[in-house]
């Protein structure tokens, strides 16, 4: 039987405008001293919970990034967070980057789910790379988000919130996606069709490491690699990385599977890697050795990557459910699992829900 860890979510805090629970979209996961930070991809919020004597978590506290950051929508269009990482007092987070198709509705008539089907839309927040100071209270020992506040560890600097610079149909990501020789193909379709979609993040001191959902280029997934840097307006912008272009690309052979998180520990990446199309599929767990020692862009084959376990998937009357979309690392023995879609199975009462703990053996 595997191991389960409760997170309680506050009745005050976890419903949106549509009355979708946080906990029924859980998106990324990370963990930093006793927080736990999730977010939801129908949100404009970020979520903090709390190691509770018992070892669950609660005490949630909602974050919403309009109090931070200008947002290219104002209203409550998502920004489908899908990736977190820490590093030098700033919380990073990044949005899809994808486009939408609609759905068919069985109500509907035959015509008007054909033309459904050939909607594509785009949410502006989706567009976005950012980082938020956040500092731990010595008091508490709780980590809390800042528009601006000074550095503790150099006097008189100043952290302030930034963003990559952009507009409602793009940023300077997407821009240089559109002209990439991989990747260009694949920017005008949705990313539930194997098109460009970010799902994770992971920081290594100033390097900032993308996973891209989609596009599987022949079952090879991709990492991006960049290093933002800030001018004095605080737009932040990408420094170049090679004579041509600021931005790495990583290729690793998952054998189809696109990647859902990214993950740091010591010198190793972890990998949540999964199907890119929505379908239920086989979701594991793979370690990327020595992965931030490497200064070139890297083709990692196979067998030069370690699946170290799979991860549980919705089947049969569950399909389309218990989709692993979040990684968090608890200890160098122990990975937290958060899911979009849980079963029935996997909710607690009205407002909890079940994390899966995974052991990873050496």
């Amino acid at each position: 039987m595997r191991e389960q860890i409760k997170l309680s979510f506050s009745p005050d805090l976890s419903l949106n405008a549509e009355g979708k629970h946080v906990r029924d979209g859980l998106s990324t996961a990370m963990f930093i001293g006793d927080n736990l930070w999730l977010s939801c991809d129908e949100r404009t919020t970020i979520e903090r919970l709390t190691r509770l004597p018992d070892g669950s978590f609660g005490k949630h506290h909602s974050f919403d990034v309009h109090d931070y950051l200008d947002l290219p929508a104002q209203d409550k269009s998502e920004i489908d967070i899908e990736g977190m990482g820490m590093a030098d007092h700033y919380l990073w987070l990044v949005g899809s980057h994808s486009l939408k198709r609609k759905k068919p509705k069985r109500p509907d008539s035959i015509k008007k789910q054909i033309k459904r089907l050939a909607k594509i839309t785009s949410d502006p927040n989706r567009y976005l790379l950012a980082r938020i100071p956040i500092l731990q209270d010595p008091a508490t020992g709780e980590y809390t988000l800042y528009k601006e506040v000074e550095d503790p560890d150099r006097t008189g600097k100043i952290l302030r919130a930034g963003q990559l610079r952009g507009d409602k149909t793009s940023n300077v990501l997407t821009e240089l996606m559109e002209q990439d020789e991989h990747i260009a193909p694949f920017m005008n379709i949705p990313g539930k069709d194997n098109g460009f979609d970010i799902e994770g993040l992971a920081i290594h001191g100033s390097r900032i490491f993308i996973g891209l959902r989609g596009p599987v280029l022949r079952g090879w997934a991709m990492v991006l690699e960049v290093e933002p840097e800030e001018d004095e307006t605080g737009i932040l912008h990408l420094k170049q990385l090679t004579k041509e272009k600021p931005y790495r690309k990583h290729f690793l052979n998952l054998r189809g599977k696109g990647i859902r998180e990214l993950r740091i520990f010591g010198n190793d990446m972890y990998l949540l890697a999964g199907p890119t199309m929505d379908l239920d599929g086989v979701i594991a767990i793979y370690r990327w050795r020595d992965a931030v020692n490497g200064h070139t862009e890297q083709v990692v084959h196979n067998n030069e990557l370690e699946r170290l376990c799979e991860v549980p998937h919705g089947t049969g009357e569950n399909t389309g459910k218990d989709k692993a979309e979040g990684l968090a690392i608890l200890d160098d023995q122990r990975m937290l699992v958060v899911f979009d879609s849980p079963t029935d199975a996997r909710t607690v009462g009205e407002h909890d829900v079940q994390a899966d703990v995974l052991r990873i053996v050496e």
